[in-house]
């Protein structure tokens, strides 16, 4: 019996194993490649589109914020005169003052006033004993009494030797003889009128008279004493005018001038201002202190100051007109350009000044130009703060 054998079945060829895996990893590699180049594009693109959304969300939240400003940070624009000052001080003197003294010796026998007692000019304010002074005056009445009549025995006898030598009973010389007599008499009546007067004068000062009106600031002289001629009597002071001597150093003194006002406080007053001129000006510096005595005129008419106080002030050495102000720690500059920063809208404005006078004690400067008054400007430089940055002023 024969067996045939069936053809075999077609078998595929043996494949490596290994060759297969190895084949299958760069494949594998490649592909986590492409996946990631793509979640990169994607990934970048949609940053790079996203990133200008940011800055444009924050440049508006930037440009949204309002900057709050208290009272302090800002001021109001005010029109009104600037006025650069000096300080002086000094003691208040009367203008006016005089030493009553005595013009003749003589006994006190009365004094009418005392201290602090206002008088009047010519008001009689003490007498002396005036009897040596009358029996003066009668004396020298009685000399010219005598050289009256001696005048007028002279006189008759011109008459009689003009008579005479009229009718050539006497020479010339006889008549002028007479003539003589008659001058010599009449300037001893002239003597003795003069003398009377000196004595009645003498009398009439017995009677001592306040030479001005004021006050008497001091009595030196009482009852019963014996005073000489010269002696002091009575001090008074007129408190009407006054001047304040202020003593200014030497290098101040070119910006003193005649008539520039002057304000000033005396101690005991409170806040009660009083004001002068200037007067005049020393020429010449004390020599201790190289300081200048200046002047100063106050009128006092309701006699409140008194000598010898102390006041303390300022002389105004330069006054503008009336003008918007500004604050000096306000001031910029921008481009060689003085600005002030003004609040407009509620928005910061840079606003171009033209200054004039300074005031550094005061703080404030003139501005000739560039600004109105009632206008709103920074008062102080605040970091962070430019032109067109939005502010909220304080309620």
């Amino acid at each position: 019996m024969k067996i045939e054998s069936l053809p075999p079945a077609s078998v595929e060829p043996p494949v490596n194993v290994k060759a297969k895996r190895r084949w299958r990893k760069p494949a594998i590699a490649l592909a986590i490649l492409a996946l990631a180049g793509a979640g990169g594009y994607a990934y970048t693109h949609a940053g790079s589109s996203a990133k200008p959304a940011a800055t444009a969300a924050a440049a508006a939240d930037k440009k949204d914020i309002v900057h709050e400003l208290s009272a302090r940070d800002i001021a109001v624009v005010e029109a009104r005169p600037l006025a650069v000052t000096l300080p002086l001080s000094g003691s208040l003197v009367p203008l006016a003052q005089a030493t009553v003294r005595s013009k003749v010796s003589g006994v006190v026998q009365q004094t009418t006033v005392q201290e602090g007692m206002s008088v009047a000019a010519g008001q009689v304010i003490a007498r002396l004993d005036d009897a040596e002074a009358r029996a003066r005056v009668a004396q020298q009445q009685a000399l010219l009494a005598d050289a009256s009549a001696r005048l007028a025995l002279a006189k008759k006898n011109q008459a009689n030797s003009a008579a005479l030598l009229k009718q050539n009973y006497i020479a010339q010389n006889a008549y002028d003889t007479t003539s003589n007599a008659v001058d010599l008499a009449q300037a001893a009546v002239d003597s003795a009128r003069a003398q009377l007067e000196l004595a009645r004068i003498a009398l009439n000062d017995t009677t001592i008279r306040a030479p001005i009106a004021g006050v008497v600031s001091k009595r030196h002289a009482q009852a019963g004493e014996k005073l000489s001629p010269d002696s002091p009597v009575f001090s008074i002071v007129d408190l009407k005018q006054l001047t304040l001597d202020a003593q200014v150093p030497a290098s101040d003194i070119p910006r003193i001038k005649v008539g520039q006002e002057v304000q000033f406080k005396v101690d005991g007053f409170g806040d009660r201002h009083f004001a002068g001129k200037v007067l005049r000006i020393n020429p010449a510096a004390e020599a201790g202190s190289r300081a200048m005595l200046v002047y100063i005129g106050v009128d006092n008419p309701d006699g409140v100051l008194r000598a010898g106080m102390f006041a303390k002030g300022m002389v105004t050495t330069e006054k503008t007109a009336a003008r918007p102000l500004l604050p000096l720690l306000g001031l910029r500059q921008d481009h060689g350009r003085d600005v002030v920063y003004r609040i407009d809208g509620g928005r910061i404005v840079a606003q171009p000044v033209k200054l004039g006078l300074r005031n550094e004690d005061d703080g404030l400067v003139e501005a000739v130009d560039g600004i109105a008054a009632g206008s709103t400007v920074l008062a102080v430089k605040l970091d962070g703060l430019k032109p067109g940055d939005k502010v909220k002023l304080p309620n």
